[in-house]
């Protein structure tokens, strides 16, 4: 179990952002640190990474679970590699929307009724600014992704595209930000003592339904399935052993009933090798 020291940690909660903001995060040298607080958002992020290299996707951030020590605290979390050149800059679609047009893009969504005008009118607007195609067959495997994984804290904030200001242009961005899925928010909305078909009948989605599949639904009768995994239940256990260095038995034993849950519901997701 690695454990490294950084000189410091720090809350990050802009406007936009997850009622469950402020999670510590810091930076040294080409890594980015996040310490859980909510619960095993660590765990979470890297378990979803590693699944995913046993996917169709290849453009998503590599997350490691990692200890942590700063100003004499320490904590458990993750961290993951800058994947921003020096010349580029990630924009959150609410502020690209807000820079483009001087509105809030949370609001204009609000104004749609139906999830598949917003989904479709969120790729259009996308597109239009920023010059980028296929934003709704990528935006499409994000959905897919966090069906899957539960993922609930998918907001206007963690979706982003880059912007290399050298030659003044955009590129999809890398998927990223899954420390809120598969019910890591222990200390809120799934605490350990609930089971997990409790917490699977409470968590909902973003971020244009609260219906995870309502959303998953309207992304693929758009743009079609965008995403396929090629792992089984023994890829998982040993990804979930790694798991078992940092995390107690009970949160691995529920994180393996998850997975194994949604496995079986969205076994059309995988198409094995």
């Amino acid at each position: 179990m690695e454990t490294v020291r950084l000189s410091g940690l720090y809350c990050l909660n802009e406007e936009g952002h997850s009622s469950k903001g402020n999670q510590l995060k810091g930076r040294e040298g080409e890594y980015w640190y996040k310490a859980d607080y909510m619960g095993y958002e660590g765990l979470s992020e890297y378990l979803v990474s590693r699944l995913l290299e046993w996917s169709n996707q290849c453009d998503f951030v590599r997350y490691d679970m990692v200890m942590m020590e700063s100003n004499g605290r320490s904590y458990c979390g993750c961290r993951s590699k800058n994947f921003l050149k020096k010349e580029e800059n990630l924009i959150t679609l609410e502020h690209l929307y807000r820079q483009y047009t001087g509105q809030s893009l949370v609001r204009k969504l609000a104004g749609f009724y139906e999830v598949t005008d917003k989904i479709s009118w969120l790729a259009e607007a996308v597109e239009n600014i920023t010059g980028l195609k296929g934003f709704g067959k990528y935006l499409t495997a994000l959905l897919e992704i966090d069906t899957f994984f539960l993922n609930e804290d998918r907001h206007m904030n963690n979706i982003a595209v880059v912007y290399n200001k050298m030659h003044d242009q955009y590129r999809l961005c890398e998927y990223f930000d899954h420390g809120l899925a598969l019910l890591a928010d222990t200390v809120q909305d799934f605490p350990l003592k609930k089971t997990v078909e409790e917490c699977m009948e409470t968590v909902e989605a973003k971020p244009f339904s609260r219906s995870f599949d309502e959303q998953l639904d309207a992304a693929e009768a758009l743009y079609g399935q965008q995403l396929f995994f090629h792992f089984d239940i023994k890829r998982v256990l040993a990804e979930l052993k790694e798991c078992r260095e940092y995390y107690d038995e009970e949160i691995c034993s529920r994180v393996e009933k998850i997975l194994r849950y949604q496995m079986r519901k969205y076994g059309y997701l995988f198409k094995m090798c």
